[in-house]
């Protein structure tokens, strides 16, 4: 186990440009700070703009999709992954509860607060106080839905004016934070299993955005686990541009994996770096804007849910051409009830993630603002 380490709540700084002297751009930055990266439109084009980048069929079509989540709730709170049956109750919970966070509700505000406060409700309940794990043995890979929780109630925390419910997540927080950093493999990066010593990239990214989230809502994260993570990526870097599945194995660049990275590397505020540079020259030619089937094939939800953030951080030109081509593919892809199949896990998966997307523009989500 890992061992103790000097928390913060703020991402790393100068100690990391230290130890990683590629990303020494990292010095100094606040994850919370507003406005830390390029300003909006600096690459061309004016900034993102819900009036222009969402016309009223596509409004339409975020209200539908909302409906859709709400009308499959589960009594408990809960989504599982095609509503209100299927798998993964802990990650279908999460991502459901950020595509209406990203609507604009709250646990006690929005026309969509009790649906919010039932999903909060439903994982604070699966926490486990103990060993900090969010979701039991979730088919066998707890760790994303512990990721995607870890996401989801720092969001709600970091808005939350109610005292006694922000002790309840922070605590449940604090505890997830221990168990993530504890559970880091030697390489820096994370697996299925919290008590597995391997790792690969898909579940190391779930996790780095969990942290973040925590840290930008004030949450103590250790350095030394967002350095190794961090370090975790840049060793997974193929000569192509591209992220391979497993850092030092060697192995073919993946597009989705490659587009977690890229985001999280946005996040942490690595605009200019040459390994952000060659994985965004990868991903735009490796991930279609529109894919061959309603359900978006094996990857497209997934790699769009991270790819649609870097563009929105970009913003401009890139942006506006990125997101029109994606958002015409989403709006015909829409199911009769207002959801869509994502990547064959199911609609409650692909129905929240194309509502994260969709919704980039009305800025609702802090660690998705730029």
């Amino acid at each position: 186990m890992a061992r103790s380490a000097r928390s913060v709540s703020l991402w790393p700084g100068e100690r990391l440009g230290r130890v990683l002297l590629a990303l020494a751009c990292l010095a100094a930055l606040a994850l919370g700070a507003r406005g830390a990266g390029p300003t909006p439109g600096a690459r061309g084009g004016d900034a993102p703009s819900v009036e222009r980048d969402l016309p009223p069929e596509a409004r339409q079509a975020v209200e539908a999709g909302v409906n859709s989540l709400l009308r499959t709730q589960n009594p408990d709170g809960s989504w599982l992954s095609d509503g209100g049956t299927g798998r993964y109750p802990i990650a279908m919970t999460a991502l459901a509860g950020l595509a209406l966070l990203a609507n604009g509700s709250t646990c006690y505000s929005g026309p969509h607060a009790a649906a919010v406060r039932g999903a909060v409700e439903y994982l604070l309940r699966h926490a486990d106080a103990e060993t900090g794990l969010i979701g039991g043995q979730e088919s066998g890979r707890p760790m994303f839905g512990h990721g995607f929780a870890m996401l989801f109630l720092a969001e709600v925390y970091g808005s939350e004016g109610q005292p006694a419910l922000r002790r309840r997540i922070r605590a449940v927080l604090t505890g997830a934070v221990g168990l993530t950093a504890r559970t880091q493999s030697r390489r820096g990066g994370w697996y299925y299993t919290p008590d597995s010593v391997e790792d690969e990239g898909a579940v190391t990214i779930t996790q780095m955005q969990g942290l973040r989230a925590c840290a930008n809502a004030g949450i103590p994260v250790p350095v030394q686990t967002v350095e190794k993570a961090l370090d975790y990526i840049r060793r997974s870097a193929n000569p192509d541009g591209g992220i391979a599945y497993q850092a030092g194995v060697p192995g073919d660049s993946r597009a989705g994996i490659t587009c977690a990275a890229l985001a999280t590397m946005y996040a942490a505020g690595l605009y200019e770096d040459e390994l952000v540079e060659g994985a965004l020259r990868y991903a735009r030619q490796n991930v279609a804007l529109a894919a061959p089937s309603r359900a978006g094939g094996t990857h497209f939800f997934y790699s769009h849910l991270y790819l649609s953030q870097v563009m929105y951080y970009r913003g401009g030109t890139d942006w506006q051409d990125y997101f029109s081509g994606l958002r015409a593919w989403l709006l015909e892809a829409q199911n009769e009830d207002g959801s869509w199949n994502g990547d064959y896990i199911g609609r409650t998966y692909g129905t929240a993630v194309a509502l994260l997307v969709l919704q980039l523009p009305y800025n609702n989500l802090p660690i998705l603002q730029r």
